[in-house]
């Protein structure tokens, strides 16, 4: 393997990452007004992911950057095309963190419940951009020969991406009622376990439609072949599984399958992307690749050194927060939020 694939490889497991810690941050945060009956509730909802979601975002920061640094070309290709999306994406994120951090500073009903309906918004938002730009990724953008997103806003959104978008946030919900099944006492811990069950179905189905929607928009399938392998199959099961988890309250076992699911599909994304990056759909030979889109030879030595030093420290540190916060939140525990 060289160190082009090799940083393609490590930009796949920060996504990864990122998308299985932070979608039930994000889960949560969707789930804010319709589990939490009152400010009690929410604060608890807030202070299961309390300690959490800052750090959570290190990975979305960290695969940014190795973006930047390893595949130059497919950073400034993503970035200017998907300007607008992005810039909302961000926006988003900026809401949320500010709302988790100024509900708290007034008693006022009005004031919390600004503040909370844009930790709301600040979690769909996100959720569904992703959805949309993993979507547009495999099914292709206007690129052309030298490497520039020559579309507008409105080509990155068709059916195809919105319904991508759906299920992502739909995917998350799901994830995020579990963890709160799994994080929170009393009367929360009891809607979440009730919005799990109902909002499996939901997600599942979308999943499923987004699945043969698929073998139609990209060349996913074709690409793999007649056998799609391990990875989607798995990750199919993994999400069929969640069900009886739930009926079994096996809460647990539930989390970690949409958590396996959530992996095992930004697996297939990239697996059904490589050699290529970006797909372009105005002529499949304009299409970035690991390969054209890379950083010089130097510049990924470098950052693979970098990244032995430094990685192992951002994971013990991410370990330790976990382990350290692991109990369950009630109404009587210390409420900043």
């Amino acid at each position: 393997m060289n160190l082009d694939v090799l940083w393609f490889v490590l930009i796949a497991i920060l996504f990864i990452g990122y998308f299985f810690l932070e979608g039930f941050d994000f889960g949560v945060g969707m789930l804010l007004p319709f589990i939490g009956k009152n400010d009690t509730d929410r604060r608890v909802m807030i202070n299961s992911i309390g300690p959490f979601w800052d750090g959570n975002e290190v990975w979305l920061i960290t695969a940014g950057g190795a973006l930047f640094a390893a595949f130059p070309n497919w950073y400034a290709t993503l970035f200017s095309g998907f300007y607008l999306a992005l810039f909302l994406l961000l926006l988003a994120l900026i809401a949320r963190g500010v709302a988790f951090e100024f509900r708290g500073k007034e008693q006022n009903r009005t004031w919390r419940s600004v503040w909370d309906w844009l930790i709301v918004l600040g979690s769909v938002a996100p959720a569904f951009i992703w959805g949309v730009a993993l979507a547009d990724m495999l099914k292709g953008v206007p690129i052309n020969a030298s490497m520039n997103y020559v579309g507008t806003f409105f080509d990155l959104l068709s059916p195809y991406s919105v319904l991508v978008g759906a299920a992502v946030v739909l995917m998350f919900v799901l994830h995020g009622a579990l963890f709160l099944s799994l994080k929170t006492e009393g009367d929360v811990q009891e809607r979440a376990e009730k919005a799990a069950l109902r909002v499996g179905g939901p997600a599942t189905t979308l999943l499923v439609i987004v699945v043969i929607l698929s073998y139609f928009y990209t060349d996913i399938f074709r690409k793999m072949g007649i056998d799609p392998g391990p990875v989607p199959m798995i990750a199919g099961l993994a999400l069929l599984s969640v069900r009886y988890f739930i009926g079994t309250k096996r809460y647990g076992w539930a989390f970690a399958m949409t958590g396996l699911t959530i992996a095992l599909s930004t697996v297939t994304v990239f697996l059904g992307l490589f050699p290529r990056v970006m797909v372009s759909s105005l002529n499949p030979q304009w299409s970035l690749t690991v390969y054209n889109a890379a950083s010089n030879h130097y510049s990924l030595v470098v950052m693979s050194i970098v990244a032995i030093t430094l990685v192992p420290f951002v994971l013990a540190y991410q370990i330790w927060s976990y382990w350290t916060f692991r109990k369950r939140v009630s109404p009587t525990d210390h409420m900043d939020y």
